[in-house]
């Protein structure tokens, strides 16, 4: 259990460490922890030494949140990694990086496996291949600990299973003997932070810390990073793109752009008064929730429809003379029993009406739903119980053999394109392989709607010879982008389809995806996290909780004026690029969960 003071932040422990044999590495507040000057990375490439970062310097004091942002390549991950002597064997750094007054640059190997995880930590982008999946993620904390101080392995099961309550992991005991594949996307970024939070360390770094969480749970944990800062005067180093945790949590923030410093300012200057044209690019390129609607405001009135305690969200109300481009009528999708595991309801009373033309939102946390409802409106999922219908056609219960006709009207763009285009094809074959298989288009006319498919997302028609990973990631979403629309569908199920992409090239996608809509006309399903990206582009919005659709209605009702207590919640969570609005809106949202706490 987690120890608090009388102002409810979380207490050094010293005590309790010391009895574990934990050494207490209290910083004083201001100290200088880290001072980097003139640091280059270069990589040998292609017989020749290609530059990612560029004399960079900047100094950071315990309790001290340094934000670097850019895009990628612009080298902010590559010159933080360094600190903790992670290039690979084609990289070189030279310049200096002392670390209270010790030399990280050209520190021997052994001397940074102390360093490593005991004085600096660092969570990753990328959990999944961060996390080793053959062992359990207790027994990986369990490893940090043990590595670094002389604790019993009882002292230590315990000291993991602390953590991992600390950063909200469903039933740590239970989780404790999980391996990282048996859990979502966001739990294992939460083991990534507790296994970095173990030993307490003076510097962290934090790339992309909270690229795969929701916003309620990205709340949570950026309260527990500014919690960490005054509990042990930690410095962090927070490498994102995403400009509403840099508001969030920066005092000061670096902007990088191809390998070197272009800004460098405190919060307030870089967010109210940039000078560098490419940081101003950059903020306008933010989606900032409700600034098409105004402030939220809880307690006003709204057209909303709400599912109350014992009532799911009735159908929303549409023109009977209109055939809706998707129609689900009080749907429940289970996932039947396998093994010892109970059969699970993904999802249940499902009552969602898109008209042809229409694009709706569909949000809520990891696990709450949306996928599934997602992959059984294109019949990737059975239905147990209502009905499904696409563009009149009731596909709830049809065969695989009356899904092919079905298959042309429908259309879906994943949330990682890497993973969903074939490596053993060039991008030109995929896009063309929907027309092949339901047109029967050869030779010629095939290369030309390929070209042509290929110009409708503002790629050169050079392009379709490439191989996927020859691209960005912006390029490979938009091959996923026209590789759905082949076929011109009525409907199109966007899956998380920005979720990975920098700011910029998101609002790239974000324009593209909005002309396409127009210039085809299909409806849409668009399913995310991102608050401000759903409010971008459209005109209702439906939130999920637990598999029901909690609250339904038009998107300026549903960000400015939302009924649900937890949609009130949710966007109370969602960090906004303004240092002073995003502090009301995370005391907005300690109100919310205190209300919520004395009422229950």
């Amino acid at each position: 259990m987690t120890v608090t003071d009388e102002s409810g932040k979380l207490k050094g422990l010293t005590a309790e460490r010391l009895s574990r044999g934990v050494s207490d590495k209290k910083f004083v507040n201001g100290e200088m922890i880290l001072e980097v000057k003139d640091l280059t990375v270069n990589f040998w490439v292609n017989d020749d030494w290609f530059t990612a970062a560029e004399n960079v310097s900047y100094t950071l004091r315990a309790g001290e949140v340094l934000a670097i942002v850019g895009e990628s390549g612009s080298g902010k991950t590559q010159s933080s990694m360094t600190l903790m002597g992670l290039l690979p064997k084609n990289g070189r750094a030279t310049g200096s990086a002392k670390l209270k007054g010790t030399e990280l640059i050209g520190m021997s190997a052994s001397r940074m496996r102390e360093v490593r995880g005991n004085e600096i930590s660092v969570i990753f982008q990328e959990p999944m291949t961060a996390l080793n999946p053959v062992y359990t993620v207790g027994f990986q904390i369990v490893e940090t600990l043990r590595t670094h101080f002389i604790m019993s392995p009882k002292a230590a099961k315990a000291r993991a299973i602390e953590l991992m309550t600390l950063v909200e992991i469903p039933d740590p005991v239970d989780s404790f003997d999980k391996y990282p594949h048996q859990l979502s996307g966001g739990q294992r970024q939460r083991i990534m932070i507790a296994q970095a939070l173990a030993c307490d360390p003076g510097l962290l770094v934090a790339d992309e810390p909270t690229t795969a969480l929701d916003v309620t749970v990205q709340a949570e944990i950026l309260k527990l990073m500014r919690d960490l800062r005054h509990r042990v005067d930690a410095g962090i180093i927070l490498i994102t793109h995403d400009m509403g945790v840099v508001a969030d949590m920066a005092d000061r923030i670096i902007v990088m752009k191809d390998g070197k410093v272009v800004e460098h300012g405190t919060s307030e200057q870089i967010f109210y008064r940039p000078e560098h044209p490419y940081t101003r690019q950059l903020l306008g390129a933010v989606p900032h929730l409700g600034k098409h609607s105004g402030d939220l405001e809880i307690g006003k009135p709204s057209n909303t429809l709400v599912m109350t305690e014992d009532t799911p969200v009735p159908l929303t109300p549409g023109d009977a003379a209109i055939t809706p481009a998707l129609l689900l009528e009080d749907v429940a999708v289970v996932y039947p029993k396998q093994g010892r595991r109970p059969e699970f309801r993904a999802a249940e009373h499902i009552n969602l009406r898109i008209d042809p033309g229409e694009v709706v939102g569909l949000v809520g946390e990891s696990g709450s739903g949306k996928t599934t409802v997602g992959r059984a409106a294109v019949a990737l999922l059975p239905v147990r119980e209502g009905r499904i219908s696409v563009a009149g056609r009731d596909i709830t219960h049809a065969k695989n053999r009356d899904l092919l006709p079905f298959r042309k009207s429908v259309g879906i763009v994943f949330q990682d394109p890497g993973s969903s285009l074939n490596p053993r094809l060039p991008v030109g074959e995929s896009i063309g392989e929907p027309l092949f298989l339901h047109e029967g288009l050869k030779g010629a006319e095939l290369g030309k709607r390929v070209e042509d498919l290929l110009e409708s997302v503002q790629l050169p028609r050079s392009m379709r010879n490439r191989f996927p990973h020859e691209l960005s990631g912006g390029q490979r979403q938009r091959i996923g982008i026209a590789r759905a629309l082949a076929l011109t569908p009525k409907l199109l199920i966007a899956d998380e389809p920005t979720s990975a992409l920098d700011v910029s090239v998101q609002a790239t996608v974000l324009r593209l995806f909005k002309d396409l809509q127009e210039q085809y006309g299909f409806a849409c399903l668009f399913i995310s996290h991102d608050l401000a990206v759903v409010e971008e582009v459209s005109s209702r919005i439906a939130v999920m909780r637990n598999g029901r659709l909690v609250e339904v209605g038009d998107s300026e009702d549903i960000v400015t004026r939302p009924q649900h207590p937890y949609t009130q919640r949710l966007l109370a969570a969602v960090p906004v690029p303004n240092p002073e609005e995003q502090k009301k809106r995370r005391e907005l949202r300690d109100a919310i969960i205190e209300r919520e706490h004395i009422v229950s």
